[in-house]
């Protein structure tokens, strides 16, 4: 038995991905556990990701209203890069803007429940992938800040979708795509958008990947579900069953399935 408040789950890629479960101070390693019984129980407490404080509900996966609303890692901006507005001098933490918003991202091409296109910190490469449940991944252009990697975001995804379908995706049915055909016909498509970008920024700011070859992700699953049915713990405070797989940052039991991010800063105990 093992209590404490929960952290998305950690990833090494690996054949297949290797994941470890944050509990307190403590450290699982979840895929030994595969085929067999684990039970996670809700203490009923949860506490801010950033100020520690006790909240009655989790913003933003894992903080309190109050740092939600101040914190630049909760703003809207986050989820849509090419809303940055740093330039502008609205930025809600300017010295952690400068250190989060300007270092090198990357624009990538992935396959979870089918292509998409998304964006990730030079550091989070491939952890961003495995954390979308991604089996294929490409990184296709390399820029210099956050509103950069948006603005081709939004270029691409006139073309492509940016979102996953996260019950297609535990369900395991992406199909097979060849990321290096499908990068070279969706910059084709968006050339007019994309030579825009590159004109307004400063040579070097945007570069295409070329030499770079698909990265192929395994995950430790022993059978992927037929229909997707998700847990919550401030419904169902018990939660247990025999782990038959781990995708993204999903427990996938015979009983349902479990998405551990949504549940960051939770108290609770584990059993197995």
């Amino acid at each position: 038995m093992i209590e404490g408040h929960i952290k998305k789950m950690l990833s090494k890629l690996s054949e297949p991905v290797e994941y470890a479960l944050p509990i307190g101070d403590e450290l699982i390693q979840l895929n030994p556990y595969l085929g067999k019984t684990i039970k996670l129980t809700y203490q009923g407490e949860i506490n801010c990701l950033h100020c520690g404080k006790k909240t009655k509900k989790s913003y933003s996966q894992g903080f309190c209203y109050p740092c939600m609303t101040k914190l630049a890692q909760c703003d809207l901006c986050i989820m849509k890069p090419e809303t940055c507005h740093y330039h502008l001098g609205t930025c809600r933490e300017p010295s952690w803007g400068e250190g989060f918003c300007f270092q090198d991202h990357f624009v990538y091409l992935a396959n979870s429940s089918g292509l998409k296109v998304g964006i990730t910190r030079h550091t989070q490469i491939p952890t961003r992938w495995i954390d979308q449940g991604a089996t294929q991944a490409l990184p296709i252009f390399k820029v210099k800040t956050r509103l950069q990697s948006g603005q081709v975001e939004m270029a691409m995804k006139k073309h492509v979708s940016d979102k996953t379908d996260w019950r297609k995706m535990l369900k395991g049915l992406a199909e097979s795509k060849d990321l290096l055909e499908e990068r070279d016909r969706l910059i084709e498509a968006a050339q007019s958008e994309l030579s825009a970008i590159q004109a307004a920024n400063k040579d070097g700011d945007i570069t295409f990947i070329k030499d770079v070859e698909p990265v192929d992700i395994h995950y430790p699953v022993l059978e992927y579900p037929t229909k997707v049915s998700s847990f919550n713990f401030d419904k169902t405070p018990e939660i247990e069953g025999v782990l038959m797989g781990i995708k993204g940052q999903y427990l996938i039991f015979d009983t349902g399935v479990l998405n551990i991010r949504k549940f960051t800063s939770y108290r609770i105990q584990f059993d197995g």
